[in-house]
């Protein structure tokens, strides 16, 4: 029994009835009933976790997401997360994160992975990391891929967040489990990577096509017609991001070295 996850999912039930989220459900019935599992899910805005654990509840079950540390450490937010034995990963500490992680599929449980690792800005599937696979061939437990498409109407990276009630429709499919290979090697690793990104995609395109895109609006893609970036400005723009925030890091780490010395001297 999972008092606090249960209450928290009928909250978040209430609130996507408040907004008029309209769901459109496939493929639930490929969540293992039991048994650890690898959840992969794209990553198109800031609410897809909540989202993505309506599937697994078909077979009565709960997805442990990993997610930044920053949201542990929050005042609000960590407590809950701690509550619902969500993964805490510390990007300088990569490896106690993967572990932990390693251990819960182990257990049995159902880990939600966001192999993108950061927000897809083109809503496209971006290049994955080879985590989710690694983590999977080691914990001996199939792969669960999972493709959610319409949530970046909601609240993704760069625009305001709209969770009014938008009466949005998101669609959610889920594919059919993919076994690891028995050994872990490089080869091995990037081939079911590749083969997961093949699936995700795969459900992607079977998810567009039967939804209503807004000729030019920014959460299209620029495939369809949408005002999206393409999927190579896009990495582009992240690209340049992760500069910025390197250079900004490398200057408050000078500033307080340079602060450290003053004060010595």
């Amino acid at each position: 029994m999972e008092p606090v996850y249960r209450t928290i999912i009928g909250l978040a039930r209430t609130v996507f009835f408040v907004q008029g989220l309209k769901f459109d459900v496939t493929g639930a019935e490929n969540v293992p009933a039991e048994g650890g599992a690898v959840i992969t899910i794209n990553h198109t805005g800031y609410m897809d976790f909540t989202y993505a654990g309506l599937p697994a509840r078909t077979p009565k079950r709960y997805i442990r997401f990993m997610a930044k540390k920053e949201v542990f450490d929050n005042s609000i937010s960590g407590p809950i997360m701690r509550a619902l034995r969500h993964i805490p990963v510390d990007r300088s500490a990569g490896a106690d994160s993967y572990q932990a992680a390693v251990e819960y599929l182990r257990r049995g449980e159902l880990v939600g992975v966001y192999p993108e690792a950061t927000i897809s800005r083109s809503f496209e599937i971006k290049e994955f990391k080879s985590g989710a696979a690694r983590m999977a061939i080691e914990a001996g437990v199939p792969i669960v891929p999972m493709t959610i498409w319409g949530a970046q109407r909601v609240w993704t990276k760069g625009f305001p967040k709209r969770l009014g009630r938008t009466n949005t429709p998101i669609s959610i499919a889920v594919g059919k489990p993919i076994l690891p290979p028995a050994e872990e090697n490089e080869k091995s690793v990037a081939e079911l990577t590749e083969t997961v990104h093949t699936a995700m995609q795969e459900l992607l395109l079977g998810l567009q096509q039967g939804y209503t895109h807004e000729p030019g609006a920014y959460w299209v893609p620029a495939r369809l017609g949408g005002g999206a970036p393409t999927l190579e400005e896009a990495d582009a723009m992240d690209a340049a991001e992760a500069e910025a925030k390197a250079k900004a890091r490398a200057e408050a780490r000078a500033r307080r070295a340079a602060e450290a010395g003053n004060a010595d001297s």
